[in-house]
């Protein structure tokens, strides 16, 4: 009864607190002004509190927002459920893949200025990427032992396949192979490497597979990171502040937190079998990798404003990043009809109901996924939504036929990620009546 109480408590206050703190986005009166109904919306609140409750998890912040005005929001559980810090609307999370629209939008920035040409070979603007060899595992017939043999590239990856995750490259971390053993024994991870010692070492290393020929999700976007740097003659960070996140006043988003800001990171809970709090980044200083793939941390509110501008096509608050036909060039689907898939993706992303195949209806754009058919997937959505997540468990969509945008932050692992994103969608979706 104790704990209870005090998560009730703690989700009474961080309520409060949020209305002040989501800034930015004009409150609806009611949900029933957005077409979104007061009593359904109170299953949303429900549902997380009832598993805050019973320990499935710690804690989230929810927000909805429709016709561009807020019409939900809601902080439920512990920001720490083992120091008992309740969770705030204000609660900063490792937002980890949810890094990969921002440096999209980065990158599609410097296209619009002509400085970038979506169509070059990524030697254009990293020359020790040229040139690179495929690794094709082949059984040596003496000794049946599998061996990586290095055939040429049919052709050079180009920054249009880095945004749609079809360079060539791949994710170490997930699945076998000896291509990527080689990615775990060059430790691309490495915190301490920079940018440009991290896609220095990416050219000494074979491409898993042959450019453009095959969706593998990988650590592109964070070549794309290397690419502004270079492009802009900036580090990464100090483009992502000046030309992003200081415009559109997102003032908790960037790549680490400093000061008393520190006290608002958001934990994962300790795993009951280990022990031990699931192993994630250290942010509470700057990474010498500044990781556009997965290295960054936001808020709830602040990652709705980047949303809310990716709605409006481009602008929010009469701050213009991008061109509206930009936005919907970025949220098409890019991938050939002829693409086709490695198999840890599809072991990774089609028991989510993530994977952009045709079999789930849906394809990958510059930087998310898109929406391609109406049925097919079982989490409810329209056509032309464009959203992504992190491994982290944070999740966002944004559907422009219902003018509707969801963003949920909350610091979980394994299958509890999927549960909680079909979840929210449920959730919302049989909250709009209108």
């Amino acid at each position: 009864m104790k704990f209870r109480n005090l998560v009730c408590m703690s989700a009474l206050a961080t309520c409060i607190a949020f209305s002040a703190l989501a800034q930015g986005l004009p409150q609806a009166s009611k949900p029933e002004e957005v077409g979104l109904s007061s009593e359904r919306l109170k299953r949303v609140t429900a549902a997380f509190q009832a598993d805050v409750e019973k320990g499935a998890i710690a804690g989230v912040v929810v927000l909805i927002a429709r016709d561009g005005k807020l019409a939900y929001s809601e902080a439920v559980g512990f920001q720490d459920r083992e120091k008992k810090i309740p969770m705030h609307a204000d609660a900063i999370f490792r937002i980890a893949s949810m890094s990969k629209p921002i440096t999209s939008v980065a990158i599609m920035m410097l296209v619009e200025e002509g400085k970038i040409q979506l169509e070059d070979p990524i030697w254009v603007y990293l020359p020790e990427m040229k040139g690179l060899k495929v690794g094709v595992e082949k059984t040596d017939a003496a000794g049946g032992n599998a061996e990586l043999s290095l055939e040429p590239a049919q052709r050079e990856m180009t920054i249009q396949d880095l945004l749609r995750h079809t360079s060539g490259l791949t994710y170490g971390v997930f699945g076998k192979s000896l291509v990527k053993q080689k990615y775990l024994d060059a430790n691309l991870f490495d915190a301490n490497q920079t940018l440009a010692e991290f896609t220095s070492k990416l050219a000494k290393l074979p491409l898993a597979h042959q450019p453009g020929t095959m969706w593998d999700y990988s650590m592109s976007t964070d070549v794309l990171g290397r690419v502004v740097e270079v492009v802009s003659g900036m580090p990464f960070d100090q483009f992502v502040a000046e030309r992003i996140t200081k415009p559109l006043g997102m003032s908790s988003t960037g790549f680490y937190a400093t000061g008393e800001d520190i006290g608002r990171i958001a934990e994962p809970p300790i795993d009951p079998e280990t022990q031990k709090r699931p192993a994630v980044i250290d942010v509470t200083k700057r990474p010498n990798w500044l990781s556009g793939g997965g290295g960054m941390v936001s808020t709830g509110s602040d990652y709705l404003r980047f949303t809310q501008m990716l709605l409006n096509g481009g602008v929010l608050d009469g701050t213009r990043l991008l061109s509206p036909k930009t936005v919907a060039f970025m949220t098409s689907d890019h991938l050939p009809p002829d693409i086709t898939y490695s198999r840890e993706t599809l072991q990774l992303f089609e028991p989510t109901a993530m994977a952009p195949t045709p079999r789930d209806g849906q394809g990958f754009g510059l930087g998310f996924a898109v929406r391609t058919q109406p049925g097919q997937n079982p989490r409810p959505g329209s056509v032309g939504e464009f959203y992504w997540g992190g491994i982290y468990g944070t999740y966002f969509w944004v559907d422009p036929k219902e003018k509707l945008i969801a963003v949920m932050m909350m610091q979980v692992s394994g299958a509890l990620r999927s549960h909680y994103r079909a979840l929210i969608r449920n959730l919302v979706y049989q909250a709009l009546v209108n």
